[in-house]
């Protein structure tokens, strides 16, 4: 079947929130300390102990917004453990992550000001599985309340006389799990406890995220809803999000896979649009009085432990096959933009599908980091729909076969430019297809892609720029076709 791309411009009216293209930093191996952060009497260049190079690389991809300090870690982090002086802070344990000792020195101050440098907003995870609502409570107030408490007082002793205003805070994490093993009734009953202390101070008005399910786990959300009391006048009042998580795991290795695994994992990514589909229904069901954001917090690959890497700390290789479940999961979100609020990527740096890599003095951008560079176009764009025409690919996951289609992609309006992103999941071929733009013509295009010659291609501190976008210009021809690449994503913009 000859493939075709159809963009419709009938429709625009849906923005792609730009906290669509979030992301997600841990105390987790080296996603904080020597990723994030190394302190202001480092020999690494840093602004305020933050590194200085991977500030720039992360500001060049216009993060809309950063969520901290986890993750599991969050239900075991007391926030009056990361302020003051950093010589005093106590010395903790992580009882998640390998039991690194934790020295508090990057707290609350530190991740604003990481958040300052980068253009992010923060996004708090509270401590709802081992603190108590009066510390959660305590933490909002001395972010964001600005007349005279003691509170305050402390903030601006610590460096910081204006408020932080943070939005969004997660009323705990993974609470049917590290969180504190809830079922979704007793979570229900501490969620309204903690939310019922959590307030708005001055225009700081909050948006409170609770734990979704771990994965599409319907019988989780619709118990909590049960249990929680939806369309109480209360309850609507403080729930504003509902947080899923889904990885969608490996299929071989970070480094080794068969073609089969590579199709494999790529499907994989893409249950995520059933989630998505499922858990927004149940919402609108369970909440009709009320529009509860959807959100997806943390997502991403997850291969096992890398040989010669601490096993806890979840660190591994970014590849193309990573690069296309980035970029496949993108265009999901932008394809669904109206069912969701906000999705944070694991983990920023060091951890999981992370965008940068370091060692030491040294840094790389992983094939993910430059799929959120060539993607960052969509965000605060206006959809537009994409009808994507190609044959399915079949391959085989144990005695089973299974098939996904060999064209992903969405499209997007902003300031008169059209943006065109396709992934092409054929491992080996490249595919030919005609483009139809309803409502406007094609002429000339940008055109931007991220493609390898080996299905497992990936940068390294020895090889660093082996994967990277190549960017050229094009005449479309008449009618407009491109071929795209085998195993690639590429990004087509075209002024209307």
């Amino acid at each position: 079947m000859p493939a075709k791309i159809t963009v419709s411009l009938q429709d625009l009216s849906v923005e792609i929130r730009r906290e669509l293209y979030g992301h997600f930093a841990e105390h987790l191996g080296a996603c904080v300390d020597e990723g994030l952060w190394v302190g202001p009497n480092s020999k690494i260049p840093n602004t305020d102990g933050v590194r200085t190079d991977v500030v720039e690389a992360l500001r060049k991809i216009n993060p809309p917004v950063l969520r901290w300090p986890g993750g599991c870690y969050a239900d075991d982090y007391h926030w009056t453990d990361g302020i003051g002086p950093r010589e005093s802070r106590p010395r903790r344990v992580n009882i998640w992550w390998g039991q690194n000792i934790e020295c508090n020195q990057f707290g609350t101050h530190e991740f604003m000001r990481l958040c300052e440098l980068i253009g992010a907003q923060p996004y708090l995870a509270g401590n709802l599985g081992s603190g108590t609502v009066r510390e959660m409570r305590d933490w909002a107030e001395y972010c964001n309340f600005a007349g005279d408490s003691t509170l305050a007082r402390q903030r601006s002793e610590n460096g910081s006389p204006y408020p932080f205003d943070v939005k969004y805070w997660g009323v705990g994490n993974e609470n049917w799990g590290c969180g504190g093993n809830f079922n979704p009734e007793d979570y229900a009953i501490e969620y309204r406890r903690y939310a019922t202390y959590l307030r708005d101070y001055g225009n700081s008005k909050l948006f409170l995220i609770a734990c979704g399910p771990n994965g599409n786990n319907h019988e989780w959300t619709r118990r909590f809803f049960t249990k929680y009391g939806i369309p109480d006048p209360f309850a609507n009042a403080r729930l504003h999000g509902w947080a899923a998580h889904y990885y969608c795991g490996t299929a071989g290795t970070a480094l080794q896979y068969s073609t089969d695994q590579w199709y494999e994992l790529l499907h994989k990514a893409t249950y995520i649009e059933t989630l998505i589909k499922e858990q927004r229904a149940l919402l609108d069901e369970l909440s009709p009085h009320q529009k509860i954001g959807l959100i997806i917090d943390e997502w991403g690959t997850w291969h096992p432990p890398t040989p010669g890497r601490h096993p806890q700390h979840l660190w591994q290789q970014s590849t193309m096959r990573d690069a296309l479940v980035a970029a496949l999961s993108l265009d999901i979100f932008n394809n669904h933009a109206e069912k969701l609020t906000m999705t944070n990527i694991a983990q920023t740096v060091n951890v999981l599908q992370a965008m940068i890599l370091t060692e030491g003095e040294t840094m790389l951008l992983t094939p993910t980091y430059h799929v959120y560079d060539l993607y960052q176009v969509h965000q605060g764009a206006r959809r537009a729909n994409v009808q994507i025409e190609s044959n399915e690919i079949s391959f085989a996951v144990g005695s089973e076969r299974r098939s996904i289609a060999a064209l992903h992609g969405s499209a997007s309006v902003k300031e008169n430019v059209l943006t065109l992103s396709v992934v092409n999941t054929h491992a080996s071929l490249p595919i030919e297809a005609e483009i139809v733009l309803e409502g406007a013509s094609l002429d000339e295009a940008s055109v931007a892609t991220l493609a390898a010659d080996d299905i497992t291609a990936h940068n390294t501190f020895d090889d660093p720029n082996r994967v990277a976008p190549q960017t050229h210009n094009i005449t479309l021809g008449n009618p407009p076709r491109y071929s795209f690449p085998a195993a690639s994503v590429t990004v087509i913009r075209m002024r209307l």
